[in-house]
């Protein structure tokens, strides 16, 4: 599975089917590695995120699932709510159309919100579905050195790049939001809001990025399990499948990696950053955890 970006750009008819054409070369290799007449009721490994919240570090896992069991790499381009290059808001049923390409056993990811016909694909089988958060406060901060160092088609590029002149005049815009940027930049809240649906969804595993520092064991099993519940059948014992996930993760390995690790934004927030964020984006990092409350 190819990253170049959490938002790509739009393909043409030509490039899909040649990604198609090469996933049904995968699709034949494992069912013949793992003597299968077919990969029918085999689950959708499906990592799902906000940007920039260990997207490429969730994948890199799900990966790994090839080595230990009849999954498929895709190769299909991430699911996503808005195009990389216009900034456009995909409807609803391109969306949907593009989950229904997916096949038993294929790998994939993307940024989707939880509005209700994404929450019933996605929660239901053959769909093992992944969320990952990460401190939002972190997130501002990769957001900030992405759209400006890494994606110049990125649709905020520009505004980044020759709006504002310093780094922290676009952490505090990214906190904030542009309304008056062509197209408008939402503030992060505004952003995260609509994801949020996904935490209390007993159907879906959410995982924190921090964890894969902090306890890569325990996270590593609950992301196996979770796809063992959903009917993934596995090639070997629990604890080596574990060490192969494990090998996979290699966050230098993704384009879109400059730092990584959490807690970052200690060292970037100045104290107007602080007052902005508390302003802008009340209770969030206490509601996904990472805060008692807004003393921080």
């Amino acid at each position: 599975m190819r990253h170049k970006s959490s938002r790509p750009l739009r393909q043409p008819s030509w490039m899909l089917k040649a990604r198609l054409a090469r996933r049904l070369l995968r699709r034949l290799r494992q069912q013949i590695r793992y003597a299968r007449f077919s990969l029918r009721g085999l689950p959708i490994l499906f990592a799902n995120s906000f940007p920039k919240s260990g997207t490429h570090l969730l994948t890199q896992v799900l990966q790994a699932f090839t080595e230990i069991g009849p999954a498929v790499d895709s190769g299909l381009p991430a699911v996503v709510m808005y195009e990389g290059d216009s900034g456009r808001l995909r409807s609803e049923a391109e969306i949907i159309a593009d989950l229904k390409r997916f096949l038993p056993g294929d790998i994939g990811y993307g940024h989707l919100h939880a509005f209700s016909q994404a929450v019933e694909i996605l929660a239901a089988p053959p769909f093992a579905t992944y969320f990952i958060l990460r401190d939002p406060r972190d997130v501002a901060i990769s957001h900030v050195h992405y759209v400006t160092e890494m994606e110049p088609r990125h649709a905020h590029y520009r505004l980044f790049a020759y709006e504002f002149s310093t780094f922290e005049e676009r952490l505090a815009a990214t906190i904030t939001g542009v309304p008056w940027a062509d197209p408008p930049l939402p503030g992060l809240a505004d952003r995260f809001r609509p994801y949020l649906g996904w935490l209390n969804n007993p159907h879906v595993l959410t995982l924190q990025y921090e964890a894969f520092f902090a306890d890569r064991q325990s996270i590593l099993r609950a992301i196996l399990e979770h796809a063992i519940k959903r009917g993934f059948p596995l090639s070997q014992d629990l604890e080596g499948a574990i060490r192969v996930l494990a090998s996979h993760i290699q966050p230098q390995r993704s384009p879109t990696f400059r730092k990584g690790g959490a807690g970052g934004w200690r060292e970037a927030f100045t104290p107007q950053h602080k007052k902005l964020f508390k302003e802008y984006c009340p209770d969030i990092v206490a509601l996904l955890g990472y805060e008692k409350d807004d003393n921080w």
